[in-house]
């Protein structure tokens, strides 16, 4: 990494190497590590913003040609910054970031690029849907492949082969979708597009400050930079479609600080010109420098990074395993299992449309919460309604409240139980001894471990739902007629449910 640091260090970053040096950490790889005890609010590094690498701060955009750019949609998504990734490595010694892309990884154990014999493995798990990919690989022929086509004098033809296969296309997406960074816009800053946004500033910084978003967000500090922090908010950013990816960026020295659940204590804050990495908290000598994926579940950290995190949960009375891991239930499901074989007639097709006409979710999300999400609920009620229940229902707008009964526990017991047959096996106990085996790759431990993760959430949920039935066994032994009620947690339009996202 001496010629990493050398680069960073010619190139205007500042690091400070009296208290930070890069190391290999067993079980997490190359990582940041305290020199001496650091304080907190020190800061250990400084890169100018026209060091990150982006789609703003690349050559290739501007000499492709802004509105070829478009027509090849190469402002959407993923695939331009990948492009330009790819663009830049292969310009050699003569481009601006290769120092910095030959210390990338070129291997990962994310799924993307498991077996389908690995890939088996994870069956029924929330992973399986969000791989992309066959979405990658048609931007890639649909997109990418027929842009280079179009401009030998930039790709050159003898290249193509060794720079721009599908292979590299794969591991530089990995690249992005694990290590890249959203460095929003200095207030009045835009694209380097001038022809399709407002008027700009020359300032190259201003240029410099966009990147694609992706494995950090950013948010207000409060005194006077903004925050940059790893993998924000569904962190679902990329497993919806996104459109305007300008603000994700590569950022040299930042990327190579490792998180792990609950134990950030390191954050990344941008200024006008500059970025830097500022420590929370006092870092003994000796001790790993964390920044923070925003504590994900399992499935999500073996999908983004190749790992997971397995540390004392209290759902599991202090047994290992990932406090944030959660479970979808596909509204289709739900359905299922209330309706059954009448689930496509016109009676019950209107109330599901009404529900998403309305704003109902079709995919609830089961975490390590014992209150189930209101909306789950609240479909399953309406799904049980008469006609003319149903007809009320429609008139007011709004859908029936999420009131627990035994009918509603009887379907959902069902209901968790059938989401645990999607499992190679709904047995805990039978993957809780596989992991003890010494003889497991590590592909197929990770994936073991992210499906007892989620079978465990359903087990708790099944254990929810136990407690409710006593609950309401006991107020109707107590002769209270009604008068108390036991009720699923949250608000029909609480956080624990969310749109499929395809």
């Amino acid at each position: 990494m001496d010629d990493f640091v050398a680069w960073f260090q010619c190139n205007g970053g500042v690091l400070d190497t009296s208290m930070m040096g890069i190391t290999d950490f067993p079980g997490s790889g190359r990582g940041a590590v305290a020199l001496q005890d650091i304080p907190e609010n020190h800061t250990i590094f400084t890169l100018p913003r026209s060091l990150t690498l982006s789609t703003q701060t690349s050559a290739l955009p501007s000499a492709f040609g802004f509105e070829a750019w478009r027509k090849h949609k190469l402002h959407k998504g993923w695939v331009g910054l990948i492009l330009c990734m790819m663009w830049e490595e292969a310009q050699g010694n003569q481009g601006k970031w290769i120092t910095y892309l030959a210390s990338l990884p070129t291997q990962f154990d994310t799924p993307i690029f498991w077996s389908d014999e690995e890939l088996r493995e994870l069956q029924g798990t929330v992973v399986v849907d969000k791989i992309g990919r066959d979405e990658a690989e048609r931007d890639y022929h649909e997109k990418l492949a027929p842009a280079i086509k179009t401009r030998p004098d930039l790709f050159s033809p003898d290249q193509i082969d060794a720079w721009y296969t599908l292979h590299r296309y794969h591991i530089t997406g990995s690249r992005i979708l694990s290590r890249s960074f959203n460095v929003e816009r200095w207030e009045g800053e835009v694209e380097q597009d001038a022809e399709y946004a407002p008027e700009q500033d020359s300032n190259e910084d201003a240029r410099a400050n966009t990147s694609i978003g992706s494995a950090m967000d950013v948010d207000d500090s409060g005194d006077g930079g903004e925050l940059v922090d790893e993998e924000s908010s569904d962190r679902d950013s990329d497993d919806e479609e996104i459109e305007d990816t300008s603000d994700i960026a590569m950022v040299p020295m930042a990327d190579i600080l490792n998180a792990r659940y609950d134990s950030v204590n390191a954050k990344l804050f941008y200024e006008k010109h500059h970025l830097h990495m500022v420590t929370a908290k006092p870092i003994k000598a000796g001790d790993q420098i964390f920044n923070t994926y925003g504590d994900l579940p399992n499935s999500d950290l073996l999908r983004r990074y190749g790992h997971v995190d397995l540390v004392p949960c209290p759902h599991l009375k202090g047994a290992l395993g990932n406090p944030q891991d959660i479970v979808e239930i596909r509204a289709d499901l739900v359905v299922n299992i209330v309706c059954g074989d009448v689930s496509n007639s016109e009676t019950y097709r209107q109330r599901i449309d009404w529900w998403l006409d309305e704003g109902g979710d079709d995919v609830f999300i089961i975490d390590a919460d014992p209150l189930l999400p209101a909306a789950l609920t609240s479909l399953i009620r309406l799904l049980l309604l008469t006609q003319e229940e149903w007809e009320k229902t429609r008139e007011k707008g709004r859908p029936p409240k999420a009131k627990f009964d035994l009918q509603v526990s009887s379907l959902l017991r069902r209901i968790f139980e059938m989401r645990l047959t999607s499992y190679q096996s709904p047995d805990l106990e039978v993957d809780a001894k596989l992991l003890t085996s010494q003889s497991l790759t590590l592909n197929k431990r990770h994936a073991i471990v992210v499906r007892l993760g989620e079978k465990q959430i359903l087990a708790g949920a099944l254990e929810t739902l136990r407690l409710m039935d006593a609950a309401l066994s006991d107020v109707g032994s107590n002769g209270s007629k009604g008068k108390r009620r036991v009720a699923s947690g949250g608000t029909t339009g609480g956080a624990k449910t969310k749109k499929a996202r395809h």
